[in-house]
């Protein structure tokens, strides 16, 4: 009989994207894919897109308020969402169940362990989320993404699946000409995550501005989320050495085209980062959970893959001190990304592979 595995995922793209990595690759080797998400989550148009089949359960996220009727609202989709979930196991049967992070995959893996179904859990981050470090109590293999500073049970160092576009070969002429740019200039790449980011959209406009007076070998591609477009824009508004996007469906032929990174480190852009061994300024988002973009930062940062700067009141200046270091001086960038070979963590393009192999032998 063919194996049937269930995936809880959803929420934010850092949980979602492994999980429909994972799932794709599931698929392609024969096996059953259901997924399990949260009821109205955006993750379910994807899926449908990609022809994934999937249920939705009622479920909510723990209150980080002491507001009593939404504890109690809470309590109430919790044990709702545990019998919904039961049923889905029951009716599809699975052979493992699998949670890639955020609070949707602990009614799936506590469930599924007291019915008897084997688990698994995959945390891409430094510091592991609430949601996994409670799941990560009844499961039988726990998949790590990035190293993290405490042992957990049954875990296997395995990276993070990334998107199959990123083994593309992008023609750096054809995507910087498209872009009005020029080939033979380096490109730094800034970005901030599919909605932007104020802060550091901000800071990078003056940073870059200040640096077009210098830095004459070097140009810009500047991702600003729709929100912040038209702001952004009008800040470079007279230069000629940068494009300036309010979104790009093809950030992995940038990401292969760039010399230089300037975004967010969260753990999905790291191992996008990691598979294109592309130099970095990391700039963490202050307000993640348990700080983890900042832990997973670090990674890179003591490896001598990038440069972390905080987002604070010293934003822009130490940002654009950061710029100076590394195109400041042409060995930099060389060594940085030679740097990435000190990293030992498997290969993002190959995880998905390796943790369906994780899951066959279970």
């Amino acid at each position: 009989m063919n194996k049937r595995f269930l995936i809880a995922s959803g929420g934010t793209g850092g949980h979602f994207y492994p999980g429909l990595a994972l799932g794709k690759e599931l698929r392609r080797q024969g096996f059953a894919v259901l997924f399990v998400v949260r009821k109205n989550d955006p993750a379910a148009q994807i899926l449908d897109t990609h022809k994934l089949r999937y249920k939705e359960i009622d479920f909510t996220g723990l209150p980080r308020s002491v507001n009593p009727l939404r504890h109690l609202k809470f309590w109430a989709k919790f044990f709702k969402s545990l019998n919904q979930t039961r049923r889905i196991i029951k009716d599809f049967r699975p052979d493992a169940a699998v949670g890639t992070g955020g609070y949707i995959s602990f009614p799936l893996i506590f469930t599924a362990h007291f019915m008897g179904v084997k688990t698994a859990v995959h945390d891409s981050n430094a510091r592991l989320g609430l949601a996994n470090r409670v799941c990560g109590k009844f499961a039988d293999l726990f998949m790590l993404g990035l190293p993290v500073d405490k042992k957990i049970r049954n875990s296997v160092l395995t990276s993070t699946p990334i998107r199959s576009e990123f083994a593309d070969a992008a023609d750096r002429t054809a995507v910087l000409e498209g872009l009005g740019l020029d080939p033979a200039k380096r490109t730094a790449l800034i970005f901030g995550g599919s909605q932007g980011a104020k802060g550091l959209n901000a800071a990078s406009a003056q940073a870059v501005k200040e640096l077009a007076k210098t830095a004459r070998g070097w140009q810009f591609i500047h991702i600003t989320g729709e929100r912040w477009f038209g702001v952004i824009r009008e800040e470079y508004a007279g230069l000629g050495n940068i494009a300036v996007l309010p979104y790009s469906h093809e950030i992995y032929a940038l990401m292969r085209t760039a010399d230089l990174a300037v975004c967010r480190s969260g753990a999905s852009t790291l191992a996008e980062l990691i598979y294109c061994r592309l130099p970095a300024i990391l700039v963490p988002f202050p307000h993640a959970a348990a700080d983890h973009q900042y832990y997973n930062a670090k990674i890179l940062q003591e490896a001598g893959c990038a440069l972390l700067v905080r987002e604070d009141k010293n934003l822009e200046e130490n940002l654009l001190e950061a710029f100076k270091r590394v195109t400041g001086k042409g060995r930099q960038l060389a060594s940085m990304r030679g740097s990435y070979g000190r990293l030992h963590i498997p290969n993002p393009m190959t995880a998905s592979k390796e943790i369906v192999k994780l899951l066959r032998h279970l």
